[in-house]
């Protein structure tokens, strides 16, 4: 049963949960492990006035002055995913005095690029205008994704056209937060892909990389060593490699003891001991202040 998978001995739990988390009842599974008494959450509020512009947000239970806010947004190669599957995320983060907002954004096929873009900017525009309601602070909103969801945050952050679509600057950003995110991969080769970027007709200036220089927020890169979904030599590790080169204030580290899936799975509560992800989340984000 779902409500006992707090009881498996971590090794197991962990050795199961790729597989998993392939299924329908992954999120399920790892949402069971998620506490309840760390957060406080607010549900479905829009930021749009389409039906998937939606965000909830994660406020941590005990209050905290002037919280550091984190807008994340999932991946799924920007064809499926649901905000309620990422309560765990939500938690994490709000474990350590940090106000989460995880937000839904238009997907592909119904979309192309670069409409999750766009509202991943409107989500994020919701953010800044919403912080201090939610005890955040509005000098101290960060962005961040896994997978696809990482591309989008690393596009706010990196490629000024989004946000100054909204009335922002990737400037506003106390700075960008990529867990195994694709940041350079054309040609593409994956079929989701290809049709959420209308290959081959993808512009070269789609890719992160591109829009990588002393421009860009402080960045924190995380990816598993052995990632097989998104090659992290080529886009973590250049990414790291290209915004130091830019002068840019750059964390990073690969991780062999997770996969792209469990690199975030990390996060939930069940799981912390893996990788240290989230604490690695925590401390970049808490030391802006």
């Amino acid at each position: 049963m779902i409500t006992n998978v707090s009881k498996l001995p971590r090794r197991s739990f962990f050795a199961m949960l790729p597989a998993l988390l392939t299924a329908c009842s992954g999120a399920d599974l790892l949402n069971a492990t998620v506490p309840t008494d760390t957060y406080q959450a607010v549900d479905g509020l829009a930021y749009g006035v389409e039906q998937r512009q939606r965000l909830d947000v994660y406020r941590p239970a005990k209050q905290v002055a002037q919280a550091p806010l984190v807008v994340f947004f999932y991946g799924g190669s920007w064809s499926s995913g649901e905000r309620a599957d990422y309560r765990f995320v939500g938690e994490a983060l709000a474990s350590r005095g940090i106000v989460a907002v995880v937000a839904d954004y238009r997907l592909s096929p119904a979309v192309r690029y670069p409409v999750f873009l766009q509202d991943s900017a409107h989500a994020l525009r919701w953010a800044f205008d919403h912080a201090a309601d939610y005890g955040a602070d509005p000098a101290r909103v960060f962005v961040m994704g896994h997978s696809a969801g990482a591309y989008n945050a690393a596009m706010l952050a990196l490629d000024k056209r989004w946000l100054e679509a909204v009335d922002l600057t990737p400037s506003r950003l106390a700075g960008w937060i990529g867990l195994a995110g694709p940041y350079d991969f054309l040609p593409i080769g994956d079929a989701q892909t290809r049709v959420a970027f209308s290959w081959p007709d993808t512009p070269a200036d789609s890719q992160p990389l591109v829009h990588a220089s002393a421009a860009s927020p402080r960045a924190l890169l995380l990816a598993a060593e052995h990632d097989t979904v998104v090659n992290p030599q080529r886009s973590t590790v250049a990414m790291a490699g290209r915004l130091k080169a830019s002068g840019v204030q750059v964390e990073s580290a690969l991780y062999d003891s997770v996969s792209h899936v469990t690199l975030l799975a990390s996060m939930a509560s069940v799981l912390r001991g893996r990788a240290p992800v989230l604490q690695r989340v925590s401390d970049f984000v808490r030391s802006v202040g």
